[in-house]
């Protein structure tokens, strides 16, 4: 394969749905958008890669959403990883790319580097949020951590919250090729059951890990085959054919299923994307008097903020923030213009 076709694949994810099976699924490609989620922290490698996975996920689940909706994923637990966080914005018109922010929150005491990253997470839970816009009420689903990985969390998420037998196999990591030098790249499949009406779940619960249900507990036996069939397929995949760049999706999609009648969609670009701005950041802190922004100010006389996924920073004059703010946005602030070159501190938005 050419390097511009290798191109063409990375950053998307391609819909495809097995018609001999009734089973959907879609293929996602990340470079690029990797290389830039990582690119803004200085992680140590086990976080690294619980964010890579997490943005995998993210892209997989992601596609399904209509225009203009936000997908967020959250992992939060009591172990050193406290919190994974990422965002799908959909794309704003037909054609148009998604847009994917992540960012990880965790205690470096804590850190075992024999440990393998997804034990530091510990006990806590995985959730989904969709936000569907003004006007409507967000949704939000949570399961517990269960299995031995994120995509073990978000498969017992579906098969518990949506009672949609789901499978992911991911790849992810950094590699070097010839010509570039290291960067990240990621590669996966996602399997889902096709909806249908949702049987009643077994009220003593199902047989998954803690009693959660599991594809086992929602299929019947013919489905239970289809299912059992493409599950089989897909554990013949290769890590390498998962993240490439050698093997496009479409023939990928031919080697594993060919028997069941694989048919592909158009394909969804993506590419990192951060929704802060000033603006956003004043908002937030328009609920605080000035009293509690005197606590924020720093002694150079400002109030900072950093954006978590992007890295932005932003200076504000006290005196434009909170509800009892004295002067408007646009209001320069003296002191903090004589100690321009100073040292940054204060509040993190």
């Amino acid at each position: 394969m050419s390097l511009g076709a290798r191109i063409a694949w990375d950053d998307t994810v391609l819909p495809f749905q097995l018609d001999q099976s009734d089973i959907r699924g879609r293929v996602a490609r990340l470079d690029g958008v990797l290389d830039r989620v990582l690119e803004q922290h200085d992680y140590p490698a086990q976080i690294e890669a619980l964010v890579a996975e997490m943005t995998l996920l993210t892209a997989l689940i992601g596609q399904t959403m209509k225009l203009r909706w936000k997908l967020s994923l959250q992992v939060r637990g009591d172990g050193p990883a406290r919190l994974i966080a990422t965002d799908y914005y959909a794309p704003s018109k037909d054609g148009a790319p998604a847009r994917i922010r992540a960012w990880a929150s965790f205690d470096e005491s804590r850190l075992d580097e024999s440990a393998d990253p997804y034990a530091l997470i510990g006990k806590g839970y995985f959730a989904i949020l969709i936000d569907q816009g003004q006007g409507n009420q967000p949704y939000q689903g949570i399961t517990p951590i269960t299995g031995d990985s994120l995509a073990s969390c978000a498969e017992a998420y579906f098969a518990q919250s949506e009672q949609l037998p789901t499978r992911f196999s991911l790849s992810f990591g950094k590699s070097t090729e010839p010509g570039r030098g290291e960067s990240w790249r990621a590669g996966g499949v996602m399997l889902q059951k096709m909806p249908k009406a949702s049987p009643l779940a077994n009220p003593e619960g199902g047989s998954g890990e803690d009693g959660l249900l599991a594809a086992r507990d929602i299929l019947d036996e013919d489905e239970g085959e289809n299912w059992t069939r493409a599950n089989v397929l897909l554990d013949t995949v290769d890590q390498l054919e998962l993240i490439g760049p050698s093997v496009a999706p479409t023939d990928l999609l031919v080697r594993l299923f060919h028997e069941e009648a694989p048919r592909v969609f158009e394909t969804q670009p993506v590419q990192f994307g951060c929704t802060c701005s000033e603006a956003k950041v004043r908002q937030s802190l328009s609920i605080y008097s000035a009293k509690d922004i005197a606590h924020m100010t720093t002694d150079e006389g400002i109030v900072t903020a950093d954006c978590q996924f992007c890295g932005a920073h932003y200076e504000f004059s006290p005196n434009t923030l909170g509800f009892e703010a004295t002067e408007g946005p646009d209001a320069k602030n003296p002191e903090a213009e004589a100690e321009a070159g100073g040292k940054a501190a204060g509040g993190r938005g």
